[in-house]
């Protein structure tokens, strides 16, 4: 006999004082950092900071291929 085998077919109870929670609002209660006030403010100025680092490392590599190029006529 399993460990819940005494509770595992019977049904699920439903109040009959108060309403169902609608899924949204159930989802919206667990959704992970929905507590947290600027959290998507601050992963979006990461993220164009980290792509303006990507940007100038594009940059800084391009000058640095053209550094090469103009040594290699010497």
């Amino acid at each position: 006999m399993g460990k819940y085998d005494d509770i595992i077919n019977l049904p699920h109870h439903v109040s009959k004082r108060h309403p169902q929670m609608s899924m949204w609002n159930r989802a919206a209660q667990f959704a992970p950092f929905s507590a947290l006030t600027g959290y998507g403010d601050a992963i979006k100025a990461s993220e164009r900071e980290n792509e303006r680092s990507y940007e100038q490392a594009d940059i800084d590599q391009e000058y640095l291929n053209q550094q090469d190029y103009n040594q290699d006529d010497y």
